[in-house]
């Protein structure tokens, strides 16, 4: 088959690496014709990916050029464009539900959503996320294939050692900046251990207070790297908020670490807790923190995780597994009829007239409030006012204005109603 999978870029990720995996497979073992196509201008060269050099990569302007027999799209985005190719099947590969990376009220999060409600078939990695498509749209077919672990990396050892006496060596991986990866809040709770312990960041974009609270920080670094990272480290700290099937402490598995994480979307799908791993509730630093005290002193324990963990490991799929279930999958997709051109239009109906008055229900809030501050704006634009502003924050004057505080809290909330 002549395969397309469409990316915004081929720069260092989870997701992209994914992509890369199932698509040398398609290539290498199943025999497929696969292009990687860019669907947008490239302003950075591509990370180096192992398996780019078996692949395709084309623009989307040469990819319209051609026909496939499947499309694939990768993220919400990629799906703009996904129509436009000529193809015998249109598929949506969904490693999350994307509308979950956005906060409320961004645009991007009515557009993530949106474009599950098309007439494409689905795959997806997870279970919950296959769960929730089917759900969603019992109208479309959803394949899962769950992701593969290169097991020549990330070869695991025979035996374990038993780790007495040292530091607990905890790694956290991720982008501090991105909110849901819970980079930071890990670092405060190892901040707030008190048994000995060396913490390894993998992070390019640490800033001054994360390199201070941490004894390390690496990276970007090869798949080769990081395994040798997660063999000398005894736990993998990810306390994220979002996830599809985090692929971290499953890698930590494979070379003989156990996890610390919250119960995050994906967590099920290999963590057992007291048995291969630790879960731990949300935002609960302290509570955390108490977790890999626990794992520090209790040496018996940690082995006992480590040990569950590389079996649990050992049970997963390869990527030759995995690509072998996605070359099935679309394989399926392309011999069965294709989605009816009005497949998830009642659902994307809904959809929108949902996002309509979301969006109406926040223009009225944003025009009460902003009736409401009228009074304050224009006592605060008083010239008089404007000086006396600045004259209580004299420091003569801020002691008799203390016992003011309450009539003035007072005054103020009469004035906004």
């Amino acid at each position: 088959m002549r395969i397309a999978f469409l990316l915004n870029d081929l720069q260092l990720s989870g997701g992209v690496g994914v992509v890369v995996h199932h698509a040398r497979e398609l290539a290498l073992r199943h025999g497929h014709d696969v292009t990687l196509v860019l669907v947008r201008e490239q302003e950075a060269p591509p990370w180096d990916f192992d398996g780019l050099a078996h692949l395709h990569v084309a623009g989307i302007d040469e990819a319209r050029t051609r026909r496939f027999d499947v499309v694939v799209s990768t993220w919400w985005e990629t799906v703009f464009p996904l129509f436009e190719l000529s193809a015998d099947r249109y598929v949506s590969f969904v490693q999350s539900l994307e509308d979950r990376f956005y906060p409320q009220g961004a645009p991007e999060r009515i557009g993530a959503a949106l474009t599950q409600d098309l007439p494409v078939a689905f795959v997806t990695e997870a279970r919950w996320i296959a769960d929730t498509l089917v759900q969603m749209r019992p109208d479309a077919r959803c394949h899962l294939v769950r992701n593969g672990i290169d097991k020549q990396v990330f070869a695991s050892p025979e035996t374990l050692d038993v780790r007495l006496g040292a530091p607990l060596r905890i790694v956290v991986e991720g982008n501090p900046d991105v909110w849901f990866k819970g980079v930071r809040e890990a670092i405060d709770a190892v901040g707030e251990m008190r048994e000995p312990r060396h913490v390894t960041l993998v992070s390019t974009t640490a800033d001054e207070r994360l390199r201070q609270a941490v004894d390390r920080v690496v990276g970007p670094l090869t798949h080769a790297e990081m395994a040798e990272l997660y063999a000398e480290s005894d736990v993998v700290l990810k306390l994220s908020r979002v996830e599809g099937m985090f692929g971290p402490p499953l890698e930590g598995f494979h070379m003989g670490a156990t996890c610390v994480t919250t119960p995050v979307t994906g967590w099920d799908e290999y963590i057992e807790h007291g048995w291969n791993a630790m879960l731990v509730d949300w935002d609960d630093l302290p509570g955390t923190a108490r977790q890999l005290d626990l794992l520090a002193r209790d040496r018996r324990l940690l082995h006992f995780l480590r040990t569950n963990a590389l079996e649990t490991a050992r049970g997963w799929p390869s990527w030759e597994q995995a690509g072998s279930l996605m070359a099935g999958a679309l394989a399926a997709i392309h011999r069965e009829p294709p989605a009816p051109a009005g497949a998830g239009a009642p659902q994307l109906m809904a959809d929108v007239s949902a996002a309509l008055d979301r969006h109406r229900r926040d223009r009225q809030e944003r025009d009460e409030f902003a009736r409401l501050a009228q009074p304050v704006l224009r006592v605060k634009a008083d010239r008089r006012v404007q000086r006396a502003l600045r004259a209580r924050q004299h420091r003569l004057v801020r002691p008799f204005l203390r016992p003011l505080r309450p009539f003035m809290r007072r005054a103020r909330s009469r004035l906004l109603g």
